[in-house]
């Protein structure tokens, strides 16, 4: 596989600064979360179709059925990851649900190991304790083990494995396909199961104060267009461990965001917590380079022997 043309550790960066503006604009809406993770999807295909249709929609004569098998089973995944996320924020803080939500590397790293068969080295594990340790400080201030917020911490859990399982599907299909065409099927896939689901709650598709529109097509933009799909795209270059790493930059950036946009206190232990999951993740990062140079230059003398 040849190098990627663009850096793909920038292109992560860029996909968390993007998806942490998620929580805020699910907060600031009064539409259900179902209607909020339809729209925000349904919007999102319109917005990539023309691009689909002009130069990509040939591909899906090269998609086998295990391909389809995948793809439906990740569309699946992310819809119902959507709904239980922006319902727990409902029950508790931005921060207490971006930290539990990106808590990824719980679930990645046994689901890569499980069926990818993924290396990590002890330093690459330590660091990923480290960062997952970070978390839990940020969110120790906020965690609330009663009543609704724990029933909100409760959903957030479930929705960290069902993008995990999502990211996990995505890694083997995004080798053989682009990154439009993949994308564009998940998320036609995600809307489709996200229709039957707001129609089965009865839950109504209009109308919505002129503000939700707003906060529907800006989901729709910045955390899907800007976020997910170019974490799509490092799948392609990069491990689901390494993704799910990074992440966890996410609970920084919403837990800013929620302060400076919604008054929500930052906690010192947030602060705290951010330091080391941000120490954590970089030495990460750095273990996990290492790891795939190691492993491209013992092919490379494989092949010349």
């Amino acid at each position: 596989m040849s190098d990627a043309k663009v850096n793909p550790y920038l292109i992560l960066a860029i996909g968390v600064i993007s998806v942490s503006t998620s929580a805020i604009l699910v907060k600031v809406s009064s539409a259900p979360s179902g209607i909020l993770a339809f729209y925000r999807l349904f919007f999102t295909v319109l917005l990539m179709s023309p691009v689909f249709f002009l130069k990509y929609v040939k591909e899906l004569k090269l998609i086998t059925v295990r391909d389809w098998m995948f793809s439906i089973l990740a569309g699946v995944f992310l819809a119902f990851h959507f709904i239980l996320w922006f319902e727990s924020l409902h029950y508790t803080s931005v921060a207490s649900s971006t930290v539990l939500v990106t808590l990824q590397p719980l679930f990645a790293f046994i689901g890569a190991y499980l069926f990818f068969q993924e290396k990590l080295t002890p330093k690459a594990l330590l660091s990923a304790v480290l960062a997952v340790a970070g978390s839990f400080i940020i969110s120790w201030g906020d965690f609330r083990i009663s009543g609704s917020a724990l029933w909100g911490d409760i959903l957030a859990l479930i929705a960290c494995a069902l993008i995990t399982g999502y990211l996990l599907f995505g890694q083997t299909i995004r080798k053989r396909l682009s990154l439009m065409t993949y994308t564009y099927l998940v998320y036609v896939i995600s809307s489709i199961v996200l229709l039957l689901y707001v129609m089965i709650q009865s839950e109504s598709l209009g109308p919505y104060p002129k503000e939700d529109w707003i906060y529907f097509l800006l989901l729709a933009i910045i955390p899907t267009l800007l976020g997910h799909t170019l974490f799509n795209w490092s799948l392609k270059w990069l491990s689901t461990s390494t993704i799910s790493m990074a992440i966890l930059f996410e609970p920084i950036g919403a837990s800013l965001l929620a302060y400076w946009l919604l008054g929500e206190k930052v906690l010192m232990t947030q602060v705290l917590g951010g330091m080391v999951i941000m120490t954590g993740v970089t030495l990460f990062l750095i273990e996990e380079r290492k790891l795939k140079k190691l492993t491209q230059a013992s092919e490379v003398k494989t092949d010349a022997l």
